[in-house]
């Protein structure tokens, strides 16, 4: 792919590698977030809920899956990108644990001209996050900016 704005077509998908979610990736989220709810931070007190254990931040998976989305791109894809301008629709469907793996599959749903200084227009890609038993754990659709 060209990664140009005009080279995107709708239907175009691709799936990302996976990634462990690891004890390190949510003490530091909680300390740079500032979010040390006991669903993420108690081991003891999660043993007691229904969760049974820690779960990650739902914030923490989201910027997971766009390290994923950026890291699956070729570099002209990169190049074209302008912005991140947005997201609709996010739900977080399932917990994740410590130690599940999480992969991404995205589909182009939509893309629309703008008339913009810099960018041709926007990229709207259905995104969705699935752990290692291929449940998913977050939806959204993400919207670009593009040259």
């Amino acid at each position: 792919m060209t990664g140009e704005f005009d080279a995107v077509d709708v239907g175009d998908s691709f799936t990302t590698s996976g990634r462990t979610i690891t004890e390190a990736d949510v003490v530091n989220f909680a300390g740079v977030s500032g979010d040390f709810n006991h669903l993420h931070t108690n081991a003891e007190r999660m043993a007691d809920s229904g969760y049974g254990e820690r779960i990650a931040h739902g914030a923490l998976v989201f910027s997971v899956v766009t390290g994923l989305l950026w890291q699956a791109r070729d570099e002209a894809e990169k190049r074209h990108m302008v912005a991140f301008y947005g997201i609709d629709r996010l739900r977080f469907i399932k917990p994740v644990f410590l130690g599940d793996t999480i992969h991404v599959e995205a589909e182009i749903v939509d893309t629309e001209r703008r008339d913009h200084p810099v960018a041709t227009g926007v990229v709207r890609t259905e995104v969705t996050a699935l752990n290692q038993a291929d449940e998913a754990v977050f939806s959204a659709e993400f919207l670009t900016l593009r040259r």
